[in-house]
């Protein structure tokens, strides 16, 4: 898709919807990371005839991460938005501070310390930044098409062995 007609589809959204999307898609990667973390770290083993401790464990991990990230989902948007607003204009800086206030006000809240806060948004920011600027692509364009199937078409079967 061409960057300019990601722009159109952009603009048709309003702010509020853009916070309330951004949101949404932190609540279910937050929610999917959560369940990962989970299996990985704080669920004991489950003992016999007890799984109820580990399941309420698990869905705890779930919603704390689904709950951070959804905060730091809005906040980010709803700051660049209101960015966007005020400067009239549409750029990476709009994005670098909208991850700098995401990441201190939820995460350095969340690490109760200045130093945390200040590392944290200043990660989001930069992170931002960086993708704002290089034209929010993570790859080259190398003009090549991966598909997830084969485009070509293989020869047909013959079969010889009746001739």
């Amino acid at each position: 898709m061409d960057p300019t007609d990601l722009g159109y589809i952009e603009n048709e959204d309003t702010p509020g919807m853009k916070v309330f999307k951004g949101a949404t898609s932190g609540l279910v990667a937050g929610t999917i990371w959560g369940t990962v973390v989970a299996t990985w770290h704080d669920v004991p083993r489950v003992e016999r005839r007890v799984a109820l401790p580990g399941l309420v464990r698990t869905l705890k991990m779930m919603g704390n991460y689904g709950l951070i990230f959804a905060a730091i989902g809005s906040v980010y948007i709803g700051v660049e938005q209101l960015m966007q607003h005020y400067r009239m204009k549409r750029d990476f800086i709009n994005g670098a501070v909208g991850g700098f206030v995401a990441g201190a006000s939820i995460l350095g809240y969340k690490g109760r310390s200045i130093s945390t806060a200040i590392s944290a948004g200043t990660a989001l920011a930069v992170t931002s930044a960086v993708i704002d600027v290089g034209g929010q692509k993570t790859r080259i364009d190398n003009g090549k098409e991966y598909y997830p199937y084969t485009v070509k078409k293989r020869p047909a079967v013959t079969d010889n062995s009746l001739s």
